[in-house]
């Protein structure tokens, strides 16, 4: 008879499902190892497990519990106590969030964005054709989500357009997360769903856009070009820089990236918008004249 046998060195907890998150908190206990110059030989010799099991730590495989991050970052002589807890936290976390609920549904890339966007410290977005899915009417999101290729059937519709409408928590919440939003001027006017959901929609926005925490800017048409115009970008702000997230929109489904050098090119990208969108006064004014000519 076989027996169940929790290997010894590591503290393995069970395993949840391999979350973009979770990957990330093994990546970066991976970073922390490499930038103290330790091999995963002498980093497990010294933490007195295997490499084996550390591998799996570092790989995500593995959960690990904060005690176990506070000693690895002990041995690694890492200098930053806040990136430390914010590992720590992450590693703490213990339920799961409403998302896991669509893990048989739904493609896990929008399971991960959910995550994402609900532990985020604070939220920039830039979309050119398309408004931002946390300010998308359930009515716009089921027309975007009908035109989905392949074509989904009528409950697959819905279960994106509930989760959907449940990312948007995060603006009600609360301690709602600031959320800034440039929208250029061609999404105002696309008229999803016809003229009654396309403009329920940008009365959406406005209401939105009263809220505190809330700033919705808009690029209008007279600009032309600018830098990262074809592109959709949502960046999520982590409790510390190291830990930010940009995310892409692309047709197979998001794309996460959290190397320094693509933060960096999309903060800037972002700043490059912020500067030439209207502020927050004309662009509710655009986009009141806008409702209204529909």
């Amino acid at each position: 008879m076989h027996q169940n046998v929790r290997p010894r060195g590591i503290d393995v907890p069970a395993r949840p499902p391999l979350t973009a998150r979770r990957l990330r908190l093994a990546v970066e206990l991976r970073k922390m190892r490499e930038r103290a110059g330790m091999t995963a030989t002498d980093a497990a010799r010294t933490l007195g497990t295997s490499q084996g099991q550390l591998s799996n730590v570092e790989s995500g495989r593995f959960g690990v519990s904060p005690e176990r991050i506070r000693s690895l970052a002990r041995i690694y002589s890492c200098p930053d106590q806040p990136f430390v807890e914010a590992l720590v936290g992450m590693a703490s976390e213990k339920t799961l969030g409403w998302w896991e609920s669509y893990r048989e549904v739904l493609p896990s890339g929008l399971l991960d964005l959910a995550e994402l966007e609900h532990h985020a410290i604070a939220i920039r977005t830039a979309y050119t054709s398309h408004m931002p899915g946390l300010l998308q009417t359930a009515d716009h999101a089921r027309e975007i989500f009908r035109r989905v290729i392949p074509t989904p059937t009528p409950p697959e519709v819905e279960h994106r357009v509930t989760h959907r409408v449940k990312r948007q928590g995060v603006l009600y919440r609360a301690d709602p997360t600031p959320y800034s939003a440039v929208v250029h001027e061609a999404a105002l006017r696309m008229g999803v769903g016809g003229r009654d959901v396309a403009r329920a929609q940008l009365l959406h926005l406005l209401d939105m856009g009263e809220r505190e925490h809330i700033s919705i800017r808009v690029i209008p048409f007279g600009i032309g070009a600018f830098p990262g115009s074809g592109q959709s970008i949502n960046y999520l702000y982590g409790a510390v820089p190291q830990l930010d997230t940009a995310q892409l929109d692309q047709f197979h489904g998001p794309l996460l990236l959290d190397a320094e050098a693509h933060l960096q090119k999309y903060r800037s990208l972002l700043d490059v918008v912020e500067t030439i969108a209207l502020n927050t006064e004309k662009s509710r004014d655009l986009i009141h004249t806008t409702a209204q000519s529909l």
